[in-house]
């Protein structure tokens, strides 16, 4: 699965899960450490645990990939899934105010995200 297929992936996963405020930002031109960053929020310890459970679960179960490596905790609401080119910021929105990864990254472009086909109901 190509690097952007992934982040868009997790995007999705997050959403399924209720995530607030789902950013992708595409850093290729900037970084050399990862294609894209995926930066979600959440509102409490167990939606936090949620979200990570299900892009982890997911991935691992319909896709057979694994993080690479997993970095903070619940309990520090903040938690990064480094799936070596797509970086997951899983985190409560006071600590994505705070660290503002949107404005440290501020040139790289936001990936406009497909529309879900909706039915009129």
């Amino acid at each position: 699965m190509d690097s952007r297929r992934l982040a868009l992936l997790c995007r999705e996963l997050a959403d399924n899960k209720k995530a607030e405020d789902i950013v992708v930002l595409d850093v290729r031109k900037l970084s050399t450490v990862t294609d894209y960053f995926v930066i979600a929020s959440g509102t409490s310890e167990p939606h936090l645990r949620a979200i990570v459970d299900e892009i982890t679960d997911t991935l691992r179960d319909d896709q057979g990939l694994r993080p690479r490596a997993v970095d903070g905790t619940l309990q520090a609401a903040w938690l990064v899934l480094d799936y070596f080119d797509v970086i997951v910021h899983i985190m409560r929105q006071d600590l994505r105010e705070r660290y503002d990864l949107e404005g440290l990254w501020n040139d790289a472009p936001r990936l406009r995200l497909p529309q879900k086909n909706r039915a009129a109901t």
